[in-house]
C-alpha cells in the first residue's frame, strides 16, 4: 500500500507539472497575439528559452535556496535511497512540479517587456530571478526559510497563507516586472510628445483568445495540484479556481466594454487572485475574489497606461502584481469561518505576508534591471526596435514570404 501510495502521488504531481508546463504555451501565444507581428517570434523564442534556462538555474541553484536539497549526488540517492529524497523519485516530480512555476516568473516578465527588450539580458535577469530572488521567498513561505513562517506565527496568531502561489508566484512577477518596464521606458510611438496615448492593437486576437484558454485550463492543475499528493487533492479548489474565473472574466467584460483583451485577461485576473485561498474559500467567496480582480486589472491598466503612462505591453502589474496582491489579502478575508471559509488564516499575517512577498520583488526588480542597464544595456536601438525583435534578433519573421513579397 506504501508503494502504491508513493506511486500515486508522483504522478500525481507529475500530471500538475505537465498542465503547468502547458500553461507557458499559453504565455507565449497570450504575448504573440497582442505584440505586432514584427515581434511575435520574439515572444514565442522568448519564452521557451527563457524556460530552459530557469530549468537550469532552479535545478543546480533555486531549489537548494529554497528548501536546502540539492541534486548533485548519484541517481540511486536522489530518487528515493538519500535521506533528503522520498522514494519513487517523488522529490524529483516535486521539483519539476516547482520549477514549471518558478519559471512562469520571467514567463510573466515577458509580457511586460515586449516589443523593445535585449534578448540576451533578459536570460540574465532570468537566471538570477529563478535561481535567487524566487526562491528565497518561497523558501520562506513554502519551506523554513529564515523562520519566517514561525515569525508570521508568532505575531499574528497564524502563518502566511499561500496555498498556489497568488503572491509566492504571480505578485512576485509582476512586481519584477514593474522594475522592468518602467527601466526600459515605453516602446516608440505609443505617446506623443504632449503624453497623448496612440493605441497599438493587438495583432491577432484569436491567438490572444488561445493563450488565455491554455492557461485557464493549465491552471487548475496549477492550483488541485498544489496539495502535492493524492490524499490532498480537493474539490473545493476545483470549484473555487472555476468560479473566481468567471467572476473575473465577467467583470472584466463589463468594466472593459466587452473589449476581447479585457475579456480573455479577466478570467486570469480571477485565477491569479484564488490561488492563495483556493484550498479554504467557500465558492461564493472565490467569485467575489474574482470580481474584484477583473475590476482591478481593467481599471488599473488604464490608469497604468494612460495616467502613469507606464508601457506595460500586457498589463502583467495589473494582472499578477495587483491581481496577486490582492489575492493574498483576500485569503484573509474569504478564508475566515464567519464568511464561511474553512479559517486557519489571520488578517493581517496576510497583508503583511503580501506587502513582503511585492515589496522583494519590486526592490529586486528595480536592482537587476537597473545594473543591467548600467552595464549591457537592456533595450533595443531605435532603428532595432523600428525594424522589429524578430528579425534584427532571430532573423526571420512570422511571416517570412510576406517579407520576400515586400523586396
Amino acid at each position: 500500500m506504501e508503494a502504491m501510495q508513493s506511486g500515486s502521488d508522483v504522478f500525481f504531481v507529475l500530471i500538475g507539472a505537465i498542465l503547468v508546463f502547458a500553461m507557458h504555451a499559453g504565455f507565449a501565444f497570450l504575448e504573440v497575439g497582442t505584440v505586432r507581428k514584427k515581434n511575435q517570434v520574439n515572444a514565442l523564442v522568448k519564452i521557451i528559452t527563457d524556460f530552459a534556462i530557469s530549468a537550469l538555474a532552479y535545478f543546480f541553484i533555486g531549489y537548494t535556496v529554497a528548501y536546502g536539497v540539492s541534486f548533485l549526488a548519484s541517481a540511486k540517492e536522489i530518487s528515493g535511497a538519500g535521506a533528503d529524497f522520498a522514494d519513487n523519485g517523488f522529490t524529483l516530480v516535486k521539483f519539476f512540479f516547482l520549477m514549471t512555476f518558478a519559471a512562469a516568473v520571467p514567463a510573466i516578465i515577458s509580457g511586460g517587456i515586449a516589443e523593445r527588450a535585449k534578448f540576451h539580458p533578459q536570460l540574465v535577469a532570468s537566471a538570477i530571478f529563478v535561481g535567487l530572488v524566487y526562491p528565497l521567498f518561497e523558501g520562506m513561505v513554502w519551506g523554513t526559510r529564515l523562520g519566517f513562517q514561525d515569525m508570521m506565527t508568532d505575531v499574528f496568531g497564524a502563518p502566511f497563507h499561500d496555498f498556489a502561489g497568488s503572491i509566492v508566484v504571480h505578485a512576485m512577477g509582476g512586481w519584477l516586472a514593474l522594475g522592468a518596464v518602467i527601466m526600459l521606458g515605453a516602446r516608440q510611438g505609443h505617446y506623443r510628445a504632449n503624453g497623448t496615448v496612440v493605441g497599438i492593437p493587438p495583432s491577432n486576437i484569436p491567438f490572444l483568445a488561445l493563450g488565455s484558454w491554455i492557461l485557464c485550463i493549465g491552471w487548475f492543475g496549477f492550483n488541485v495540484m498544489s496539495a502535492q499528493a493524492v490524499a490532498g487533492a480537493s474539490g473545493l479548489v476545483a470549484v473555487n479556481s472555476l468560479m473566481a474565473m468567471v467572476g473575473g472574466l465577467l467583470a472584466a467584460s463589463v468594466m472593459g466594454r466587452n473589449d476581447p483583451g479585457f475579456v480573455h485577461n479577466g478570467a486570469l485576473a480571477g485565477l491569479v487572485a484564488v490561488c492563495a485561498g483556493s484550498d479554504i474559500m467557500h465558492p461564493i467567496g472565490a467569485l467575489v475574489t474574482g470580481i474584484i480582480a477583473g475590476v482591478i486589472f481593467v481599471k488599473a491598466f488604464l490608469f497604468v497606461q494612460n495616467k502613469l503612462k507606464v508601457d506595460d505591453v500586457l498589463g502583467v502589474w495589473p494582472l499578477h502584481g495587483l491581481c496577486g496582491l490582492w489575492g493574498g489579502i483576500a485569503a484573509g478575508i474569504f478564508g475566515m469561518e464567519s464568511l464561511w471559509g474553512l479559517g486557519g488564516v489571520s488578517f493581517m499575517s496576510q497583508v503583511v505576508g503580501s506587502l513582503i512577498g511585492a515589496g522583494i520583488g519590486g526592490l529586486f526588480g528595480f536592482i537587476v534591471y537597473g545594473l543591467l542597464k548600467k552595464t549591457v544595456g537592456i533595450r533595443l536601438s531605435e532603428e532595432e526596435e523600428y525594424i522589429g525583435a524578430d528579425l534584427t534578433i532571430h532573423k526571420i519573421s512570422a511571416y517570412p514570404e510576406d517579407d520576400f513579397g515586400r523586396r
